[in-house]
């Protein structure tokens, strides 16, 4: 038998057979605002909170960073332009 008929024998073996259908979820109970209210305060206790130290250096690194990016979008916009400019005058 060569692979021709070993696929044609599998696609006509799987025919025809329904698809398994997902289980539905069950209904859950709704959540009360102060339980609710109650896990976020606990989550948040979880959370590892900046240093004001770390909290500076963060940001001065992202604002160094976004500097950055907006001298190279600002100059590839500029050699742009100055390109189409040439290209089609002014």
């Amino acid at each position: 038998m060569d692979t021709t008929d070993q696929v044609r024998t599998v696609a006509i073996d799987t025919r025809g057979e329904a698809a398994a259908q997902p289980e539905k979820p069950s209904k859950a109970k709704r959540t009360t605002p102060a339980l609710f209210y109650r896990q976020a305060v606990a989550e948040l206790r979880k959370v590892i909170w900046p240093t004001r130290k770390e909290l500076i250096n963060y940001t001065i690194i992202v604002l160094v960073f976004c500097l950055i990016m907006v001298g190279i979008v600002s100059a590839l916009d500029f050699l742009l332009t100055q390109g189409v400019l040439a290209v089609f005058g002014s």
